[in-house]
């Protein structure tokens, strides 16, 4: 629901700071994996107790998240790049609700594992979608930078990113955010379901 704003905002950092990495011999790639590493470092630290080590190595990881795009479209978009950032994406947001399982198994494992239930909901749906619109041809107008078609919903990236940073602050509520933003995922696989279920005919 926010990304596009919060893209819109954030897009001419982004686009200076890609143009430094670029002059470095940056590659887009090598952030994705960064952002990776640092993700799964963050949830090695909320696994372990370390929530505001988490939360810094998190941000950090977001923040390459944003510059490998930026990086991209500077150079030239690859569909391996494309497909490497959604997929490495999507293990990291599953390994932060499972780090809060790890560490406190009694208070948030079913609470992680409805939160990771209602990701498959939303993943499934965002990908599928995808899917048959590239077979029909059809282009995002709200992203239309990305790889493929980014269709949006009640809880995108942003809504994401500020979950897990709630989480990370007050981890003794880690169970009530889980449910809520599973409500709220729920919501977006439902809505989505439905606009490829009209779209598609």
């Amino acid at each position: 629901m926010l990304d596009k704003a919060v893209q819109a905002a954030i897009r001419p950092l982004l686009v200076r700071a890609a143009r430094g990495l670029c002059q470095l011999g940056v590659s887009a790639d090598a952030l994705t994996w960064t952002g990776f590493v640092l993700g799964l470092g963050a949830a090695a630290a909320i696994a372990t107790g370390g929530f505001l080590t988490g939360l810094c190595l998190l941000l950090l990881s977001r923040l390459m998240d944003g510059l490998d795009g930026a990086v991209a479209r500077a150079t030239q978009p690859t569909d391996r790049g494309g497909f490497l950032d959604i997929t490495l994406d999507f293990v990291f947001y599953a390994s932060i609700p499972l780090a809060f399982a790890v560490v406190n198994p009694a208070a948030n494992a079913l609470a992680a594992a409805v939160l990771l239930a209602s990701f498959i909901g939303t993943g499934s749906s965002f990908l599928a979608f995808a899917i048959v619109a590239e077979k029909r041809r059809l282009h995002s107008l709200a992203f239309p930078d990305k790889s493929f078609y980014f269709l949006g919903g009640l809880t995108e990236a942003t809504e994401t990113l500020i979950a897990f940073v709630a989480m990370c602050l007050w981890p003794q509520w880690f169970a009530p955010i889980a449910y809520g933003f599973a409500a709220l995922c729920a919501v977006t696989t439902a809505l989505r379901i439905g606009w490829g279920y009209t779209s598609f005919r």
